[in-house]
């Protein structure tokens, strides 16, 4: 079947889209190239798609003509793009036109359809708050524009389910990590300092937080789990992470282990919005979705570092 897969040339977007392919469907890539990040690693993702057949499209969903890429024939929507993390660089200008006004311009180009494609918003453990170990059912409590603006995204698209203008879901992933993790999280970064005798920014209070770091074909598991159960997901929202936590402290040992080698440390002011505990609870992703996740910290960060040598 048709998929639409957008912010294709990122992390967790690449790897959909490349699952996507494996499992047969005919995948319509697109992003934008933001340069919020290095646009030479988004141009590697789209390389390796299209080493698969897929070219990824240079589209902005705030500005350019959706109708060439949501159409009749679009089963599903997997939907990435979006302006992430905290950075204290980007304005609250490029989290709603990012995260809000280009989600909604996709909503309002599947209303022009008589046949509507099922929707599958990405969404974020941010959207809790501080402390994301709710379940789907309790009250979010963002503290970053980026958790705001997602968690508006998500009920903008449920909305449209509630009035059953289409179907969606929303599927909150929780700290992942593997090949291709963008330059400015956690474990490309480490690992970059180990192998570049650079120093590691390590912001106050950090070191003790704790996460679910989810490896991301645990991850794209989940969320491809999606198309063989859409019936049960209309409407609904899921977790999607590991129930195992570590420590940043844990990850930063557990990379030194593997290069065999100390980072060297930069101590810098706390961030504000940053959360200090993040915990999946995934009961409902695993009675309804048969979700999973198996790898374990130490296999999943081999295989990062493993992605960054052959590639950096």
């Amino acid at each position: 079947m048709k998929v639409l897969v957008t912010g294709a040339a990122g992390f967790i977007g690449s790897h959909t889209a490349e699952r996507l392919i494996a499992m047969g469907h005919e995948v319509v890539a697109i992003d934008n190239f933001s340069d919020y990040y290095d646009v030479s690693l988004k141009e590697l993702n789209s390389e390796a798609l299209a080493e698969k057949g897929v070219q990824v499209q240079r589209i902005d969903l705030r500005k350019d003509d959706l109708s060439k890429v949501i159409t009749e024939d679009t089963a599903f929507i997997f939907h990435f793009a979006a302006q992430p993390g905290i950075s204290t660089d980007s304005l609250f200008e490029d989290y709603f036109s990012n995260n809000f006004f280009g989600t909604q311009r996709m909503l309002d180009t599947i209303e022009t359809l008589d046949t509507k494609p099922f929707f599958v918003n990405i969404a974020t453990s941010s959207i809790y708050g501080l402390h994301a170990t709710l379940t789907e059912d309790e009250a979010p409590m963002p503290a970053s524009w980026y958790g705001v603006t997602k968690l508006a995204a998500e009920q903008l698209v449920l909305a449209y389910s509630r009035r059953e203008m289409l179907e969606s879901c929303s599927l909150r992933l929780y700290s992942v990590y593997g090949p291709r993790e963008r330059p400015d999280k956690l474990y490309t970064r480490l690992i970059d300092c180990g192998l570049n005798d650079k120093p590691f920014p390590l912001y106050e209070g950090s070191a003790a937080h704790l996460r679910s770091f989810t490896y991301v074909q645990d991850i794209v598991d989940g969320i491809v789990s999606v198309m063989d159960h859409k019936d049960i997901c209309n409407g609904e929202i899921f977790n999607l992470g590991t129930e195992k936590e570590n420590t940043t402290a844990t990850g930063i040992a557990t990379v030194e282990e593997i290069l065999q080698k100390k980072i060297k440390i930069e101590n810098k002011p706390a961030r504000p919005g940053d959360q200090s505990r993040t915990k999946a609870n995934i009961d409902k992703a695993r009675r309804l979705l048969a979700y999973n996740p198996t790898t374990n910290l130490r296999e999943g960060l081999e295989a990062q570092v493993e992605w960054f040598k052959a590639n950096f």
